[in-house]
């Protein structure tokens, strides 16, 4: 199971925690209530994977920031929150989506955009227009309009938050995953699947080595030959010569040589 924090910002007001428990319990909290900080589990299916939801509402109030930063930094994904009958809460949505990207030291950070309170059509000052807007200046962040009263578009807010960061994870691990192996291809002794290279230059000497210990080893085989001897006669004649004298285990390693016959001496007295 995939185990995600969401944290929800925005200004003082806005229905952060009626959107929150609208999502986690189905339930519409009419009063008002400023919010500290309250923490909520919910279990829910995402494309067929079963993910486990931390989901922070946070304080609206600007004596909290610091409680706010150590909620950023441990978020995946974001929902800024902003009510359509109060035009500054857009306005503080900017400050506090810039402040997300530099905790987070990034860019592409999954969020949405919510413009709330849209069954407030008398009172409304926004227009979803103004958010369109807004999310096609932050790189076409998704927008929606909700109403926590309602239920409207409340699933599908945090569910494209959801997706978002299932998305980014999927794009780093296809990122890991390429980064290994173009180390593997650069390096031609890095053991792949637990087998050294093939063509590495160690494996290439023992072939040589061995290569060489076997044409050592192999005998020189000689083949008989013949002499053709001519006579005095002009005939000629085959003669297979004698083989040659052994080598002696001398340490001098001098070749042996046949004794010669001694020849008897004779005298005549006169």
């Amino acid at each position: 199971m995939l185990d995600y924090k969401i944290v929800v910002l925005g200004a003082g007001g806005v229905g952060k925690s009626s959107l929150t428990v609208q999502f986690v319990q189905g339930v519409y909290i009419d009063s008002y209530d400023p919010t500290i900080e309250d923490s909520y589990r919910k279990q829910i299916e995402v494309d067929g994977r079963a993910c486990d939801l931390e989901i922070l509402d946070t304080a609206g109030v600007a004596q909290f920031t610091a409680m706010r930063e150590l909620y950023i930094k441990s978020g995946k994904g974001f929902l800024l929150v902003y009510s359509v009958n109060d035009e500054s809460s857009l306005q503080e949505l900017l400050a506090l989506r810039e402040q997300v990207l530099r905790i987070k030291d990034s860019t592409n950070v999954p969020m949405v955009l919510i413009g709330n309170k849209c069954d407030l059509v008398e009172d409304r000052v926004l227009q979803p227009a103004d958010g369109i807007k807004i999310s096609e200046n932050w790189g076409r962040v998704p927008f929606y309009e909700t109403s926590a009263m309602h239920k409207t578009n409340v699933d599908e807010s945090f569910i494209d938050v959801v997706r978002q960061i299932m998305r980014n994870e999927s794009l780093e691990a296809q990122s890991k995953e390429q980064e290994l192996n173009n180390n593997s291809n650069t390096n031609p002794n890095t053991p792949q699947n637990g087998v050294l290279n093939s063509q590495s230059p160690r494996n290439q000497t023992q072939r040589t080595t061995s290569s060489s210990q076997s044409i050592q080893q192999t005998p020189i085989q000689h083949k008989n030959s013949s002499i053709n001897v001519s006579n005095n006669n002009g005939s000629r004649q085959k003669v297979n010569p004698k083989p040659l004298g052994k080598v002696s285990n001398g340490t001098n390693g001098n070749q042996s040589q046949p004794k010669k016959k001694k020849k008897k001496s004779s005298c005549t007295i006169l």
